[in-house]
């Protein structure tokens, strides 16, 4: 379980100020799939962000009763100048997983080929998500904070992906991002919805797809 107590977050940029988290209150259960939706610029990334530890928050508090991935999909949970290899092996130390074990299954599941053994600072987007993906399925997290990588790759890398994830799911619970309603409504049970610094969270999921869908329709 993840509580948002009293959580504010404001940033200040060119002299504006932009408001990502006002006051929010909210819990997402134990076990739970939810998909985070909300406009580009919501804040999406930055709330994913301070439920991570990674971005404080202005105000406010985050408690929760489980471990916590990284955002997957986030490229400074890798050191650049390190092989894909090498970091899988960091992150393994890090949180007290078997070393070959963990980079056998990331070199397998991820499909980087050579890249595997050369630096992250070489890879193209869609090869860190790989990595990232890859890394975090095989953590036992409680909780997954999960950031659209499951649309990364060709038709069959998404389907393994997708396997994954639901595989994991039974066990452990995730806030998924992704801009796919039918991919959040194929992998998510309750949805939430980020709105100028609201996060508005819905038991099913499909009340919260029409809410963003609304929001992002055209004024008249």
């Amino acid at each position: 379980m993840i509580v948002l107590d009293q959580l504010n977050k404001t940033f200040f940029l060119g002299g504006r100020k932009k408001i990502v988290a006002d006051n929010i209150n909210a819990v997402l259960p134990t076990g739970a799939v939810i998909g985070l939706l909300g406009r580009n610029g919501a804040g999406k990334s930055t709330l994913m962000n301070m439920i991570a530890g990674i971005v404080d928050p202005t105000s406010g508090q985050i408690l929760s009763s489980g471990s916590i991935s990284y955002p997957v999909g986030f490229a400074g949970s890798f050191h650049p100048e390190l092989t894909g290899a090498q970091n899988a092996r960091f992150v393994a130390r890090i949180y007290g997983i078997d070393t070959e074990e963990l980079v056998d299954y990331v070199e397998n599941f991820a499909e980087l080929g050579k890249h595997f053994d050369l630096p992250f600072r070489t890879y193209s987007s869609g090869m860190r998500s790989r990595l990232s993906f890859g890394v975090s399925m095989a953590i036992p997290f409680d909780f997954y904070l999960i950031d659209e990588v499951t649309s990364v790759g060709d038709a069959s890398f998404r389907a393994k992906s997708s396997e994954v994830f639901m595989d994991r799911m039974q066990r452990s619970g995730a806030l998924f991002c992704s801009h796919s309603m039918g991919m959040v409504k194929e992998l998510c049970d309750m949805g939430a919805v980020l709105e100028d610094g609201e996060l508005y969270l819905y038991d099913d999921v499909e009340e919260a797809v029409e809410h963003h869908e609304a929001n992002m329709a055209p004024k008249k």
